[in-house]
């Protein structure tokens, strides 16, 4: 009898959608996921595009969908470490990190009150702090606490032992499952704008990267939804949007993210309904407003809109952490050199496999992209495998639930 059990490795909105349309069809699924909890980067974009609506609404349907289905083992905190075997017999090693805290969400947060020490809120890209016991975000799933222990001095270890909910000792444990088939559906990074030196990503606190603008534009994240400096957390009043930053460019990354326009456009709206008397500046290649989203491009830059035409060769800051950008403006003819109070780089999509392989022999190509057809049995997803918006990811992490069924099927025939 072939082994009908599914690995689903990445907890984000491809993986969620493999690992529910698996068990939908009867498969035992396991999802792991190396985070404290599931949705991945979609629970830190403030508005999908282009219905332009809160992303917690679609993830909690999702999530109801596996609190309803037994047949769905979630596993957190957790990465796979080891896997061989071939397709309908697979053995997987999964490491679990302890959460060092287990209990329901008031004593949990009784404790995280208690605690002193804090750390970078790595949800909001470190723009804000979190105390060392936390709850991950507000719509977090599973909804449970989580001890950054790294961070706890010895004298603040001591003080949460106290604690009944607070095992500090508690220690990583190994996971051993024998699964028919594994869908890779780790997802993705935004570039890291510390590589773009000549941007002065990492270096120039209000130059900032258009998914961290997207957590500045939310509710929940670190400025409550007003967009500000992070510099000094006054209003910008001229702001530059730098397209294409380390995407298409053989330095950094060499595909296009294909989002990465569209994501633009839309945080131009975010800035317009707060700002209507912003000076907005796109700089840019080419836009790729593909099919019916042309209108929508159309639409935003008669919003009195500059659109300069080149790519900026270097960003500098002034005393007063503005910002200067030069750049080539191929509509005029000329070299231009503006000022910015912000600078939002639209950084491409790396996915998670450019930095963290799958413990096989897998194949990539130039941008670290996982190829399928490497090892039967094993199926990428999502953007893990090619960049994409939500509902590209989502079809592709059910084209991959079949392929993975047809491998289990053919398996057991054979």
């Amino acid at each position: 009898m072939a082994n009908r059990s599914i690995l689903v490795v990445g907890g984000g909105i491809s993986g969620i959608t493999a690992a529910v349309e698996a068990a939908e069809a009867g498969c035992q699924v396991f999802l792991v996921e190396k985070k404290p909890y599931l949705g991945g980067k979609v629970t830190q974009i403030n508005e999908y595009f282009p219905k332009m609506c809160p992303p917690n609404c679609g993830l909690e349907i999702n999530f109801q969908r596996i609190r309803k289905n037994p047949n769905i083992t979630v596993i957190t905190l957790a990465e796979v470490e080891k896997i061989s075997g071939e397709a309908g017999n697979f053995d997987v090693s999964i490491k679990i990190k302890p959460r060092y805290i287990d209990g329901d969400y008031a004593s949990c947060e009784k404790v995280a009150q208690a605690c002193t020490a804090e750390r970078p809120n790595d949800f909001n890209f470190g723009m804000d702090k979190t105390k060392a016991v936390y709850f991950p975000h507000l719509f977090a799933f599973p909804a449970k606490h989580v001890v950054d222990i790294d961070e706890l001095s010895e004298e603040e270890k001591k003080a949460l032992a106290e604690h009944e909910v607070v095992n500090l000792d508690e220690e990583p444990k190994i996971m051993n499952i024998n699964v028919g088939a594994i869908i890779w559906a780790t997802g993705w990074n935004p570039y890291d704008i510390g590589k773009l030196s000549n941007y002065g990503g990492g270096r120039f606190e209000n130059v900032i990267s258009n998914i961290m603008m997207e957590r500045l534009a939310s509710i929940t994240g670190p400025t409550g939804g007003k967009i500000l400096r992070p510099s000094d957390k006054k209003e910008p009043k001229k702001i530059a949007f730098v397209q294409c930053a380390g995407s298409r460019d053989e330095h950094h990354m060499k595909c296009c993210s294909s989002v990465c326009c569209m994501a633009t456009l839309k945080q131009v709206n975010y800035i317009r309904e707060q700002y209507p008397d912003a000076e907005i500046t796109i700089y840019f290649m080419d836009i790729r407003a593909m099919g019916k989203y042309e209108d929508y491009y159309q639409q935003v830059v008669g919003k009195d809109i500059d659109m300069i035409k080149g790519k900026p060769s270097e960003i500098k800051e002034t005393d007063n952490k503005n910002l200067v950008i030069l750049s080539e403006d191929q509509f005029e003819q000329k070299v231009t050199n503006y000022e910015y109070h912000l600078v939002v780089l639209a950084t491409g999509m790396e996915p998670s496999t450019a930095n963290d392989k799958i413990p096989v022999d897998f194949k990539y190509d130039v941008d670290g992209f996982a190829v399928n057809g490497s090892v039967p049995g094993i199926y990428a997803a999502g953007c893990v495998r090619k960049p994409g918006d939500v509902a590209t990811s989502v079809q592709d992490a059910t084209a991959a639930v079949i392929k993975a069924l047809q491998s289990i099927v053919v398996k057991e025939v054979s």
